[in-house]
């Protein structure tokens, strides 16, 4: 079993928001083949999906953005799950709009949902996607994070979330390896 699970904040205020890029990758993969419904546990939502035949937890942390990790952790010891079965999907600042990265570990690069994920799990070694969500420009960050896609960026987003959803049957089937080997460098905007 594999716990997938997507960032963002909670409530129609941040629906699509470049924040809750990882919702949207959770609720694409909720609806995907296994018609999985998510159902309030672990201080969110959580949905019992089926990818490839493979079982697939999928949770959305309700406890905003920056106390995921409490959520996070009490479904890993609740399902007994090993780090090896958690990957993350959340927005990066840094990666061009569409753009995703995935890797194994590492620095949370300044994303507070994984430094509180990190920090509850005492630990950075688990595997997370990060999806590009743009160049802020000017704007200051958490302003940047909390807006909306504009219209023409849309498309691409679109377009990556449904890599995105690749990526982590990949991950799932396949391991860490293979999704990034495939994956990493992905863009909708090439």
């Amino acid at each position: 079993m594999k716990l997938v699970v997507g960032l963002g904040n909670p409530g129609t205020k941040y629906d699509r928001t470049r924040h809750n890029i990882g919702f949207e990758i959770a609720d694409r993969l909720a609806s995907g083949g296994s018609g999985a419904t998510f159902a309030r546990k672990f201080e969110g939502l959580l949905a019992d999906a089926e990818i490839d035949h493979h079982r697939v937890l999928i949770l959305k942390p309700e406890t905003f953005m920056n106390l995921s990790g409490r959520s996070v952790v009490a479904a890993m010891r609740f399902y007994k799950l090993d780090l090896i079965d958690l990957l993350v999907l959340c927005d990066d600042l840094n990666l061009p709009l569409g753009k995703i990265r995935i890797r194994g570990g590492g620095s949370d690069g300044g994303q507070k949902g994984l430094r509180d994920i990190s920090a509850q799990l005492g630990n950075e070694n688990y595997a997370r996607v990060r999806v590009g969500i743009g160049d802020r420009g000017q704007i200051d960050a958490s302003d940047f994070v909390l807006s909306r896609f504009r219209p023409a960026e849309r498309p691409t987003i679109d377009d990556t979330l449904i890599t995105a959803t690749q990526a982590v049957a990949v991950w799932t089937t396949k391991g860490l390896d293979a999704a990034m080997n495939q994956f990493n460098g992905s863009a909708a905007c090439k």
